[in-house]
């Protein structure tokens, strides 16, 4: 069974700076695209960043230039470090990964279970 733990939330201020982490952990065969949501008050989950298995990550323009995606294959980790944060970033944040177990070799969608980032301005 595949499971994608998520850590790093938190309360920071307004300019400061967070790093989330999602380990992807289980009998995983491979594992394609990695991208971080988020879901804030009152409104849709949405792409924050798309980061392939090799090219270049996509953010979404609310945080391009603040928002870094990336990945350790080694470690089955994705990262997104988060600059220069603003109260609008407010949001439940959720890893995904699209993965393949070795007991059927079928690539799937997976999501992490969120954690809560909650900048004050």
């Amino acid at each position: 069974q595949v499971q994608l733990v998520e850590s790093g939330g938190g309360l920071v201020q307004a300019g400061g700076s967070l790093r989330l982490s999602c380990a992807a952990t289980g009998t995983i065969f491979g594992i394609g695209t990695m991208a971080w949501y988020r879901q804030g008050p009152g409104k849709q989950r949405e792409l924050v960043a798309l980061i392939p298995n090799g090219g270049t990550t996509d953010y979404a323009d609310s945080v391009k230039g603040r928002f870094t995606g990336s990945r350790d294959n080694a470690q089955k980790t994705v990262y997104l470090e988060m600059n220069s944060l603003k109260p609008e970033d407010t949001a439940v944040y959720y890893c995904y990964a699209r993965i393949a177990i070795y007991t059927d070799f079928q690539y799937r969608d997976y999501w992490g279970q969120g954690t809560q980032v909650t900048v004050s301005s």
